[in-house]
């Protein structure tokens, strides 16, 4: 069986702890290095208790010379701080980052969303992505992760949205202007660093607050690159799509719930509701982490949670006009930890989902 090293850094934040609980029961790969920054010369097993088999190794300072060595490196670290530190890494490791800095391909929407150096894109670690169409039906990223040995990993929020939307997309079934999605978004989907008034658990229980609204998230240009090629179009006409996007903080630790709609098209409202529903059962066949729930079925997080499914439905509204796709995921591992793993199988020859589930933890 093949064997990889592997060195994450930012284990002790949401996304990096969740790598690291995800690659420790990963038949492939072993864990040889854990960095941080505060946390620097800590045990891993005063922040991760969880994961007891790792308990004793020392978090290490975040640089190059400390990542070196390890096949695989997970960069979860801040916008920015990924990228200065990834022109340093051994070109001959595979590296993941969980970050934004390689996400986006023009630099245009870099910095009108993030400011500062703008990246090189990297392969983006999404493999149910679409990108167009072909003799044999739809393209999908995963065609172009085999072998390669820098991946972007997606936003959580991008990912609910893209997977629910983007099969209506590639079928010219919703106009690319006035694309509408609103989230339930648990609170570690936000980030540690997430600066907001209600901090106290007491606050956050039993409300709900908006956050990064009109127009200013920066999950925005992300998700019009997607959009864009899953029409079957360059990330240049990102600008062709428009979407209202607001994110809402809800009194749960994790998950997404995605509600995303668009305006019918001339050619959806010329087919039944049962057709415009057979455009996501095929676009989404044979998808392993992807599953179209049965009609009349509402994807809710509780059912994803700890796994890297996504539930997916999608709902005509005749009255409005409108089509509205449901996406449910579990924002540290289908909307980051587990994708990039699914994304270094790919690019690494490896079953797609070893060392993944989509069993959930509903009782």
């Amino acid at each position: 069986m093949a064997h990889y090293t592997v060195a994450v850094a930012g284990a002790t934040g949401y996304a990096g702890g969740e790598a690291i609980r995800i690659l420790a029961g990963h038949p492939a790969f072993e864990i040889v290095q854990v960095t941080g920054h505060s946390s620097t010369g800590h045990r891993l097993g005063e922040y991760l208790p969880h994961i007891p088999q790792l308990a004793d190794m020392v978090i290490a300072d975040t640089t190059a010379q400390n990542l070196h060595g390890a096949d695989v490196v997970v960069l979860a670290l801040p916008h920015g701080a990924s990228g200065s530190l990834a022109k340093d890494l051994d070109p001959h490791a595979i590296v993941v980052d969980l970050g934004a800095d390689h996400r986006l391909e023009c630099a245009k929407a870099w910095d009108g969303f993030y400011g500062g150096e703008f990246y090189d894109h990297w392969t983006y670690g999404m493999p149910e992505l679409l990108i167009g169409t072909d003799a044999n039906g739809y393209r999908r990223q995963r065609e172009l992760l085999a072998g390669v040995r820098r991946i972007a990993g997606p936003g959580c929020n991008v990912t609910a949205t893209t997977l629910a939307m983007q099969p209506g997309i590639a079928q010219g079934l919703i106009e690319y202007r006035g694309i509408v999605a609103d989230l339930a978004v648990g609170y570690s989907g936000a980030g540690k660093n997430l600066k907001r008034p209600q901090l106290l658990a007491a606050e956050a229980f039993g409300s709900a607050q908006a956050y990064g609204v009109g127009g200013t998230h920066r999950h925005i240009p992300e998700i019009l690159q997607n959009f864009a090629h899953a029409a079957g179009l360059d990330a240049v006409h990102a600008d062709d799509f428009t979407l209202g996007f607001t994110p809402v903080l809800v009194p749960m630790a994790r998950g997404i719930l995605a509600c995303v709609s668009g305006t019918m098209s001339a050619k959806a409202i010329s087919m039944s509701d049962e057709d415009i529903r057979e455009c996501w059962i095929r676009a989404y066949a044979e998808q392993h982490f992807i599953s179209v729930l049965s009609a009349g079925m509402l994807p809710a997080t509780a059912n994803v949670i700890g796994s890297n499914a996504a539930h997916i439905q999608v709902v005509v509204d005749r009255s409005a006009n409108r089509i509205l796709a449901l996406a449910a995921i579990d924002n540290l591992n289908r909307g980051t930890a587990g994708q990039s793993v699914q994304s270094l199988n790919v690019a690494l020859g490896l079953p797609e989902d070893e060392g993944l589930t989509t069993i959930g933890v509903a009782p």
